[in-house]
């Protein structure tokens, strides 16, 4: 049975590529991503990630890191790039060598520990990359287990985290089904993506966003109709990672499909 400190410790490795966990993918319809709304606020922050666009270069890792005050060389970051090859023989590999902080070097898959897979590009079907961050969820947990209300939502859907308040118990990590929580290396306490809270709020975009050349990564409010996410959101087939925790995450996805679980 494994301990409480090794589950923490394996749960930041897995962040960091080592231990790459797969997530179930689904598609929803508008009317229910509708229905998944709540609050009065007007604004209701949403992610649109767009996997045809992105290439694995990295630069959104790089860019995270920078804003947001997680070391360079940390073995965790805010927001990775997970790359999925499908082999002929129905194979599903998948790797994210230091979150894609430097994008993907080499065609070998990274197993952890210094081991590697090596696939012939003849053997490959299909391969694309996937950005992953905190999906904001509409019911997050991690807001539900805290002991002391250092994770917390507002009005807007951001999850937040108050290093003050933060005794790093870790629960928060635990509760996550994403993986997107981790202990920060400096203050030692529970850290995640928080969409750049600092940014949006002033009308700025987020570092990701900011820094992809191609598009991938776009963030908008959900509550407005005429917001260009929202319109994909609602007009094209989209879909959203482990529905079945009820989770209600905020993260929309184009171009992935079941192969992603």
């Amino acid at each position: 049975m494994i301990n409480r400190r090794d589950f923490l410790k394996n749960t930041a490795i897995g962040i960091a590529g080592i231990t790459l966990p797969l997530a179930a993918f689904e598609i929803i319809r508008p009317e229910k991503i509708l229905a998944n709304m709540s609050g009065t606020s007007k604004t209701r922050w949403v992610f649109l990630v767009d996997t045809y666009k992105c290439v694995g270069c990295g630069l959104c890792v790089k860019a995270c890191k920078n804003e947001n005050e997680i070391p360079y060389d940390a073995n965790v970051t805010r927001t990775w790039v997970e790359r999925y090859v499908i082999t002929k023989d129905g194979k599903l590999h998948a790797d994210t060598p230091k979150g894609a902080r430097d994008g993907f070097t080499t065609s070998r898959i990274e197993l952890g520990q210094g081991k590697y897979e090596e696939i012939r590009d003849e053997d490959i079907i299909k391969a694309f990359f996937v950005p992953k961050l905190c999906n904001q969820c509409e019911n997050p947990p991690c807001v539900q287990v805290c002991p002391v209300g250092a994770t917390y939502q507002v009005p807007d859907g951001v999850v937040l985290v108050d290093r003050k308040w933060c005794i790093g118990c870790g629960y928060c990590i635990m509760g996550c089904p994403y993986g997107v929580r981790f202990f920060h290396p400096k203050y030692h306490t529970a850290e995640k993506c928080n969409f750049c809270y600092h940014r949006i709020t002033k009308g700025l975009k987020t570092a990701c966003v900011s820094a992809c050349p191609f598009g991938a990564r776009q963030i908008g409010n959900l509550k407005d109709p005429g917001d260009p996410v929202t319109k994909v959101i609602m007009t094209e087939r989209v879909g959203i990672l482990k529905e079945e925790y009820g989770t209600k995450p905020q993260v929309f996805y184009l171009g992935l499909d079941r192969e992603v679980k």
